[in-house]
């Protein structure tokens, strides 16, 4: 388990509710409003506040941890792709789109 069960959000509820109006990523806006729903105690706790949106408890404890060690700028952070990189170079690739 992650162990997040008691958070303190810096935020008031207003600006959570004008952040989380502002996003165009879904996953940030969902995040934010975790915060939001905590913030203004329209859920009383973790598991509620994950039954409102849908989502694991876990997954929400995770999130609120992420918030807990680096504020908002990581909690929204978008993330990078961890893939493997493309073999063929950009301009192979090009020349493939070319030819259809």
């Amino acid at each position: 388990m992650v162990g997040v069960s008691k958070i303190e959000i810096q935020e008031s509820s207003e600006q959570l509710k004008t952040l989380m109006h502002q996003q165009t990523c879904a996953m940030a806006k969902e995040r934010l409003q975790v915060l939001y729903l905590l913030k203004s105690l329209q859920a009383k706790d973790i598991t509620e506040a994950a039954k409102l949106i849908g989502r694991d408890r876990t997954t929400v404890q995770r999130w609120l941890q992420k918030y807990q060690q680096g504020g908002i700028e990581t909690l929204i952070a978008e993330r990078t792709g961890q893939g493997r990189k493309r073999l063929i170079g950009a301009a192979v690739n090009q020349a493939l789109y070319q030819i259809n």
